[in-house]
């Protein structure tokens, strides 16, 4: 698979099989990924990659928080600005009827659809988790860097023939998480990644969001 199929074929997977992903295959794809760029070779990234009963206790962690406090945990790291702007509002609420309209849920089930977003918190069935966790040192250019290791990820995934599900509703229970893992306080959980083998046959597998022209993005000057 040559890069461009990979960038083109990769999405995010909201249903996956239960098979399991064996040990020694997600560290090759995360040895590979490592090299992704990094600003001054800083590297500020690290990882924490969970399956089996941790896997499992950490799904029933974020099940006890969002009962206690269905808010959640977003804090200083909120998931969205508190005004989205347009294009991007529009963007934003058309990805989420046209997943509710593959599912069959209509506006008016709510519980429909808290339903299927409460998947989040079990990787949407996929086998195996990653959190990413940041120094909050860090500046915004790190974080980017960060986010340059995730695609990668998903690439390298892709190319393996595994699926991937970037997940920043694990934000919602950051702080859950971070006394789960015993973070110390100058670390942060940015998000989660789920990971494992696409079931081919699920309807929410068929979502492809749309991109923005070529044109409305981006301006060519002195050519």
């Amino acid at each position: 698979m040559n890069i461009e199929v990979a960038v083109k074929q990769r999405k995010s997977v909201r249903a996956f099989k239960p098979d399991p992903v064996p040990l020694e295959e997600v560290r090759a794809l995360l040895d590979i990924a490592r090299s992704a760029p990094s600003g001054g070779n800083l590297q500020p990234w690290k990882m924490i990659v969970i399956a089996g009963e941790e896997r499992d206790a950490v799904v029933a962690l974020a099940q006890r928080a969002l009962n206690e406090n269905p808010r959640g945990e977003a804090g200083e790291f909120p998931i969205y600005p508190a005004e989205v702007k347009e294009p991007h509002r529009s963007r934003r609420y058309k990805v989420g009827e046209d997943m509710y309209q593959i599912l069959g849920i209509p506006r008016e089930d709510k519980l429909g659809r808290l339903g299927q977003m409460s998947r989040n918190y079990q990787f949407f069935g996929a086998p195996v988790g990653i959190f990413f966790v940041i120094d909050r040192s860090m500046g915004h250019g790190q974080w980017a860097h960060m986010g340059m290791l995730m695609q990668t990820i998903c690439l390298v995934a892709e190319e393996r023939g595994l699926a991937t599900c970037m997940q920043e509703a694990w934000g919602m229970v950051r702080q859950s998480l971070a006394t789960h893992f015993g973070l110390p306080d100058n670390e942060v959980i940015y998000c989660g990644l789920a990971l494992g083998y696409e079931d081919k046959d699920a309807p929410i597998n068929q979502l492809r969001t749309e991109r923005a022209p070529l044109d409305e993005i981006a301006q060519f000057k002195g050519f």
